[in-house]
């Protein structure tokens, strides 16, 4: 390898861009495909070019090195025509860009190759900025990363009311929007508002924007509906070649706004994140420099950043961690053939507190069929449809819903006091005491009132799915389907086989789950399952540190070098002492070898204290003298290491035992059930990593690299 200057550039011979395209040699290439097109109104002649390559909707247009370079060379023969008035780029149907070919980027060996990637799309982008005519970006489907700043790059931009997303995602991954985002964006729109798209989107798990943000937003100039989007942004572009039509916009603030947006964006990254992921920091750095920097020098400092980015383990852990999510969470391991699956033509839930609220009203929305909720007290029932219809309201107050679709599903959420109720539904759950004779018993009720192949789900979070459908007529059909809260908000659905559930009922539950869009797992029928038997034992060795004398901070901030979503004992305050005591005394029962009971923490729920903090964001005090005790107070990373070594013994013990197929479905579990940080990539290629796994198992749990499928 070569040798680098001050700035970390490349100081070796350039690398060819045939090399690169060896690099990519498996690339699915865009191709930039150009037409001449009459401009209305007198505009004279444009050229179109269509990003396509050559697949539909479902393989998004992506760039690599021959995809850069086609695009090149439709812009180069743009600007060799003296006859054109204006360039045009546009997407394939539903689909305008996501980005850059993400499948060659684990091919990039060295950092000239990854610095000659970084350079090759702004030399080629930045073209379309530097057009003697005027070059507008027609966004027509969905656009992220680099398809993001292909668009940038032209002078106006027009997007269709009806794209589902828009983002810039590379910080989620462990890279930085390197092709002109962290330069182009906050000059276009403000520091602030780029921030958003930036830093707070890719870590609010890879939140995205639809037509109208974005145009409200400033980065689309106008925005038209998707039946007629291409005539309309060519009508549009005609009247602005014409100057009939001028595009305001406001000027960027660069002063102490400027200064003030950076700042609050570093605090919240440093409480965040703790300094764990150099992507986002990084990001945020380039975003913060582009005030004073030129174009030059902004996309320079971006192919260095890359050129990093793209040789960090960060990103290594990041690809891995974006495959589970985009693949193996697509094709759960062991789901039986979806077309033993049964129809749901409507949904009963056992239940009216919040738990079975959330789970209301995510069936009727995804599965647009009718839900009824059951309890035995009115009053109950009457404030659990209320809940839901107040969170239909809301969704109609902030414009994701319509009013149609709000009073549908009103009216297709109910309550009623007799389990006669579910005598059509086909699928059941309950979402009751988590307390096995109370399920068994409801289970047995509902049993009496439904049709034989009616499947009855349990919301448990650790009790048996086996001995729960024990005492009823058909076993078969019982199977556990624990969500996660909230339910709105976290993807992971474990879906659990008991020992006599059927191929149909399974079937039928990871039907529905794909239907509910959830990320489905499927698990063995063992003690809390995947995520809580991991998060208890985890939770479990901080608490052990209290209870041996370690101040709760200490402990608490033991694990903050992570970036783990929540510190352990907010964690605890967000599940509730009282849940978190009964999952670890269903573990200690199981388990009692390796899953001990806090006595400070059962003090707690004995006080009937159900928060760890007060108002002030201190340990409530009399929480803390409740943890008071011991003499052998350890180091944070004392505690963190011995977490970790936890972890890696309990995760080589479940796969041993089968509870899930392989250790991707650990990782996809605790990324999308926990919010398992993305940049750790999953928590076994971490453990092997951090050499935690060799010292613990004596093997890694990925002996040839972590590979999601």
């Amino acid at each position: 390898m070569s040798s680098t200057d001050d700035q970390g550039a490349a100081t070796g011979a350039p690398v060819s861009r045939e090399a690169l395209r060896e690099v990519f040699a498996d690339e699915v290439v865009t191709h930039a495909l150009s037409r001449d097109v009459q401009l209305p109104y007198g505009a004279g002649k444009a050229v179109l070019i269509t990003l396509d390559n050559g697949h539909d909707h479902n393989k998004p247009n992506t760039f690599g090195p021959a995809g850069l370079l086609s695009l090149d060379d439709a812009i180069e023969a743009a600007r060799a025509r003296s006859d054109i008035s204006a360039v045009a780029v546009t997407g394939k149907p539903f689909i305008f860009a996501v980005g850059a070919d993400l499948s060659g980027v684990p091919q990039v060996r060295d950092r000239e190759q990854a610095y000659a990637v970084a350079k090759l799309g702004h030399d080629v982008f930045r073209k379309l900025g530097e057009l003697d005519v005027p070059t507008f970006a027609f966004i027509n489907g969905a656009a992220m990363g680099g398809g993001v700043e292909v668009a940038l790059h032209c002078r106006y931009r027009t997007v269709s009311s009806g794209i589902p997303a828009l983002s810039l995602p590379e910080a989620f991954l462990g890279l930085v929007p390197g092709w002109g985002g962290t330069y182009l964006l906050p000059r276009l729109i403000g520091v602030e508002k780029a921030l958003k798209i930036v830093i707070d989107n890719p870590l609010a798990q890879n939140k995205t924007i639809k037509g109208p943000e974005v145009r409200e937003l400033g980065i689309a100039d106008a925005m038209f509906e998707p039946a007629d989007f291409v005539e309309e942004s060519l009508r549009w572009a005609a009247r602005v070649v014409k100057g009939e039509t001028t595009v305001e916009r406001p000027e960027v603030d660069t002063g102490q706004a400027w200064d003030q947006a950076i700042d609050n964006a570093r605090f919240m990254l440093e409480g965040k994140l703790h300094g764990a992921a150099p992507a986002p920091a990084r990001a945020l750095e380039l975003v913060a420099a582009s005030k004073d920097r030129t174009r030059d020098e902004g996309f320079a400092a971006e192919d260095e950043a890359l050129a990093d980015l793209m040789m960090s383990d960060e990103l290594t852990a990041g690809l891995y961690a974006f495959d589970l999510n985009q693949k193996r969470a697509k094709r759960p391991a062991g789901a039986p053939d979806k077309s033993l699956a049964r129809p749901i033509t409507k949904v009963g839930v056992v239940g009216a507190g919040l738990m079975a609220g959330q789970l209301a009203l995510l069936f009727a929305r995804r599965l647009d069929v009718p839900v009824v909720m059951t309890d035995l007290d009115q009053d109950r029932l009457d404030k659990g449809v209320a809940y839901v219809h107040g969170e239909v309201d809301k969704l109609l107050g902030k414009g994701r819903i319509t009013s149609d679709k709000a009073n549908r599903l009103k009216a297709q959420v109910s309550g009623s006091l007799s389990m006669n109720a579910f005598s059509d539904a086909d699928f059941v759950i309950e979402a009751v005491f988590e307390k096995m004779s109370v399920k068994q018993d409801v289970f047995a009720q509902v049993e009496a009132e439904v049709a034989p192949e009616a499947v009855l789900a349990t919301n448990t979070s650790s009790l048996s799915i086996t001995e729960m459908a024990s005492k009823l007529k058909h076993p078969e059909r019982v199977v556990g389907f624990h969500f996660f809260n909230p339910v709105a908000v976290l993807p992971l659905l474990e879906i659990v086989r008991g020992e006599r559930t059927d191929d149909a009922a399974l079937a039928t539950a990871f039907a529905t789950a794909k239907q509910l869009k959830k990320t489905a797992v499927l698990c063995k029928d063992a003690p809390a399952f995947v995520v809580n038997r991991l998060l208890t034992l985890f939770m479990g060795e901080v608490l052990g540190a209290v209870e041996e004398g370690t101040e709760p901070e200490v402990a608490d901030r033991s694990v903050a070098p992570l970036g783990l979503p929540m510190s352990p004992l907010l964690l605890l305050q967000l599940v509730g002492p009282a849940v978190a005591l009964h999952v670890s005394e269903t573990l200690h029962e199981a388990f009692p070898d390796r899953f001990g009971v806090s006595e400070q923490l059962r003090r707690v729920v004995e006080s009937g204290k159900t928060e760890i903090y007060g108002p002030d964001f201190q340990i409530d005090p009399e929480v803390r003298e409740m943890f008071a005790g011991g003499g052998r107070p350890s180091s944070e990373e004392e505690i963190r290491q011995r977490a970790l070594e936890a972890m890696a013994r309990e995760i080589r013990i479940m796969l041993d035992e089968g509870v899930v197929a392989e250790p991707a479905d650990i990782d996809l579990c605790l990324i999308t059930g926990a919010g398992w940080p993305f940049h750790l990539g999953g928590i076994t290629p971490y453990l092997d990593r951090s050499g935690v796994s060799e010292k613990v198992n004596g093997s890694l749990f990925h002996p040839n690299g972590p590979k999601a499928v």
